[in-house]
């Protein structure tokens, strides 16, 4: 077994740690990049790396379509293929399927669907799921899963956790096939059961008995709101394994995230820093800042004082804003830049108070900071 996970030091129900992989180490709590299509949209992998992140995530449902994973598999696999040499975790095509594909049919046996891009038709299932993230040669697997809509029914609820169980299971026996990529890489469950204790904890105690490397949350951040998304991990979170790795999928705002760490999360990913960063929005200590308004077209300063990306060192407000609503390249580039070295600068902050045993001063200092509102208007 190639994969492992060292927990450093804990306060509280936070930890903090190191996730070996055959491709280096990831520091916990983690935020993942999202790299959609094998890339992380306006950045180059290696400013990726700069920016402080240990691992990407890259899409099944995606990449199986375009370019397909078979041709992925032929010119070296997604490390190669990307230029990202670092491990990388792939989720299941599953979320996607849902809610991207058309014509789509969920039996026993998988999803059949048609390309949200050509309309050609598909089927995936957990051995086809399974199939497609090793040709990209990940080194974390998702299991094949449906994601419970929300709003849902107990019952609707727990028709598809049982489903997801069944392909869980499926999935485990495909990745476990005997051969040396399974000995290397890790496969990860997914707890569903959407709002629903008992549902939670059904799922929880399921995945435990198949014993995969690591457990994740899912059907979280799709609408419910944060008070009930921490309601859930708080019922959800004592009875997940203590010595695997715990990823919350999908997730999320940065006071999602320090809530959930201090619940006792490992790992996250989310569109919304790059996303943001393509629209305008800008992360900062102090709130979440719109570039083009009008305010900041005079002002020499950086996006955030205390941040160190080339954004903020090299380039004032006045200058971005003007990018932005020029609509140049350049601007999307610099402020997804910024907003991930803002996400890596907070996982790296989390580590540190974790580590001191300080970690309730440093998110009471969060929650001020961010109250204070976006810096002073100049003069």
């Amino acid at each position: 077994m190639s994969f492992s996970m060292d927990i450093e030091a804990t306060d509280g129900s936070a930890r903090t740690g190191v996730i070996k992989t055959i491709r280096g180490e990831i520091r916990t709590p983690a935020f993942m990049p999202v790299g959609t299509a094998a890339t992380v949209k306006a950045m180059k992998p290696e400013t990726v790396r700069e920016t402080g992140a240990d691992i990407l995530l890259g899409n099944t449902y995606h990449l199986m379509l375009r370019p397909t994973a078979e041709r992925i598999e032929r010119l070296g696999g997604l490390h190669k293929f990307m230029n990202w040499e670092r491990p990388i975790l792939t989720d299941s095509g599953g979320f996607q399927v849902m809610s991207l594909a058309k014509l789509r049919k969920i039996t026993e046996e998988g999803v059949s669907f048609q390309s949200h891009i050509d309309g050609s038709k598909h089927m995936l299932s957990p051995e086809r799921s399974m199939e497609i993230q090793r040709l990209l040669g990940s080194n974390i697997v998702m299991a094949f899963d449906e994601c419970t809509p929300y709003p849902a029914t107990k019952k609707e609820t727990e028709e598809s956790m049982l489903l997801s169980m069944r392909w869980a299971k499926r999935s485990y026996d495909a990745f476990h096939n005997g051969s040396q990529y399974a000995t290397e890489n890790a496969l990860f469950g997914i707890v569903q059961g959407g709002v629903f204790e008992d549902l939670r904890h059904h799922s929880v105690a399921a995945l435990k008995e198949i014993d995969f490397e690591g457990l994740a949350i899912g059907g979280l951040a799709v609408g419910e709101g944060q008070d009930v998304m921490f309601e859930v991990l708080d019922y959800t979170m004592p009875v997940m394994p203590k010595d695997k790795p715990r990823y919350l999928m999908g997730v999320g705002k940065p006071d999602d995230i320090v809530g959930a760490v201090e619940r006792g999360i490992d790992m996250f990913d989310c569109v919304m820093p790059s996303r943001s960063g393509r629209t305008g929005q800008a992360f900062t200590r102090r709130s979440t800042v719109n570039m083009k308004n009008a305010r900041h077209t005079d002002d020499p300063r950086p996006i955030d004082e205390e941040c160190t990306c080339s954004a903020c060192q090299s380039y004032s407000r006045a200058y971005i804003s003007h990018l932005i609503r020029a609509g140049e390249i350049l601007g999307p580039m610099l402020l997804t830049e910024h907003n991930l070295t803002y996400y890596q600068d907070l996982m790296s902050g989390l580590r540190e108070a974790i580590a001191a045993k300080k970690l309730s001063e440093f998110v009471t200092a969060f929650h001020e900071k961010r109250a204070m509102g976006d810096i002073d208007p100049i003069g």
